[in-house]
């Protein structure tokens, strides 16, 4: 994990927020490249939910609602977790995670076993208050939302009379919740500050368990799909004494992290609690109409909710790996560091590099070639160091694949130049590149005109 961190913030995937000023707890930035895997893996989500399949619609819920919303969900009241304080150290710790939480003055040791005086635990609410207006007073308070499900059950009724969907669908939506966390840990894994990617299924009463096991299946196959191996997640029926009051079954989907088994996502069938909330705190109506049955009621709920923060800290736990290789030009044995992303979620697609770039000719080629892929896919450009040294940072930041303008593409531009009889030979199929393979290392030879077509199709 250690080696994981330091990755992260070397190449500039994620550092800590604040960093000058000492940081802030349970909060982090994405860096170039760290963003640009984070969206790539959103985009899929999205891309999943909503443009494959014709039963989901986005949706984009504000942060901030009216507090009756989070009253009438119950997160007011119950949204909490038990605190205790250590005497000794002055650390705090979540009072049901003692075991797994570290003491603050004995790292080896837990706050259960280090003989530190813990307090009784007391229970304390996880959300982040604040005032709406210029006056703050009980009259103004609301909260920053700890999860994005809400926004999608206020706002059922009218989604349901502008997209024209039938039962079962869905709403998805991609946003930032905020929960403050007793005791933020595992890098990104546990923040204060983090994004959902949530669905909310609405489905006919009687149904839920059934669109329950569909949805297992469903998530479990989108981790594969980013290169996550089904054998590395765990599925976790959870107890009916862990649940949510309101759960009539729930899935949790974990991930063999370096630090221990945690949660990936969570699958819920929440019944329809919710909307039952709702509409008995507003007074105003949010049962469906069934066309077929000419009868109103309201839809139960299955929620697949993943954290995308999470899931990108898998992704990169699953893709990190070192290896003993020859060096290509020394001939000496060296440790590779690799990030093997799955294509579709690599933050640069493609590294490209004129052999020497105190040669004209090359780099002109090279150039070219980076503004021809540039529109299509994200790609770099690289000229400095010699050629081994550039695959190797590549190889290091997850870039599938290596494209390099060499010596025998000048012989292929000179061939292209002019057929034998003079007519000219269309651009770019004479001209070849190397082509190297990140994780193999292989190498092939490849028409540059046939370089985005053959891109496109490997990311997708």
């Amino acid at each position: 994990m250690d080696k994981i961190v330091a990755l992260c913030k070397r190449r500039g995937f994620i550092f800590q927020s604040s960093e000058i000023y000492g940081g802030l707890n349970g909060a982090w930035d994405y860096g170039p490249l760290g963003v640009e895997l984070k969206r790539n893996l959103k985009d899929y989500w999205w891309r999943c939910m909503t443009q494959t399949r014709d039963d989901i619609v986005g949706f984009d819920g504000s942060i901030l609602m009216n507090r009756a919303v989070w009253k009438a969900s119950g997160h007011e009241a119950t949204f909490s977790d038990p605190m205790v304080d250590c005497k000794t150290c002055k650390a705090r710790f979540r009072a049901d995670q003692l075991e797994s939480s570290v003491c603050g003055q004995k790292p080896s040791k837990s706050p259960k076993t280090c003989g530190g005086e813990l307090t009784e635990p007391k229970t304390f609410n996880l959300m982040f208050k604040t005032y709406v207006g210029a006056i703050e007073d009980e009259s103004s308070i609301t909260y920053l939302r700890p999860e994005t499900a809400q926004a999608m059950f206020v706002q059922f009724k009218n989604v349901v009379d502008v997209s024209q969907k039938k039962l079962p669908f869905g709403i998805a939506q991609i946003g930032k919740a905020f929960r403050n966390e007793i005791n933020p840990r595992n890098f990104t894994f546990r923040s204060r500050e983090f994004e959902q990617m949530e669905v909310e299924f609405f489905v006919k009463p009687g149904t839920g368990p059934e669109w329950l096991e569909k949805w297992k299946e469903e998530r479990l196959a989108w981790y594969e799909a980013i290169g996550i191996p089904r054998a590395k997640i765990h599925v976790l029926t959870v107890p009916d004494a862990d649940r949510a009051f309101y759960s009539q079954g729930t899935y949790d989907l974990e991930y063999e992290f370096p630090f221990g088994v945690q949660e990936l996502e969570g699958i819920a069938h929440r019944g329809n609690y919710d909307l039952k909330q709702h509409q008995e705190h507003s007074g105003k109506p949010l049962e469906y109409f069934d066309e077929e049955s000419k009868t109103k009621y309201l839809p139960e709920v299955v929620e697949p909710s993943a954290g995308v923060d999470r899931t990108v800290l898998a992704v990169l736990c699953e893709a990190y790996a070192e290896e003993t290789i020859k060096d290509e030009e020394s001939g000496k044995e060296e440790v590779r560091v690799v990030l093997r992303f799955s294509p579709r979620l690599a933050p640069i697609k493609a590294g490209i590099f004129p052999l020497l770039k105190n040669k004209p000719e090359l780099v002109a080629i090279a150039q070219g070639v980076y503004k021809t892929l540039q529109p299509l896919l994200k790609v770099a450009y690289a000229d400095t160091a010699a050629i081994g040294k550039r695959y190797r940072r590549m190889d290091e930041i997850g870039t599938p694949f290596g494209i390099t303008i060499d010596f025998e593409t000048l012989e292929g531009a000179k061939e292209a130049s002019t057929s034998a009889i003079g007519t000219p030979i269309a651009v770019g199929q004479k001209e070849t590149v190397t082509l190297r393979h990140r994780d193999s290392m292989k190498q092939e030879r490849i028409a540059i005109a046939d370089l985005p077509a053959y891109l496109l199709a490997k990311i997708s």
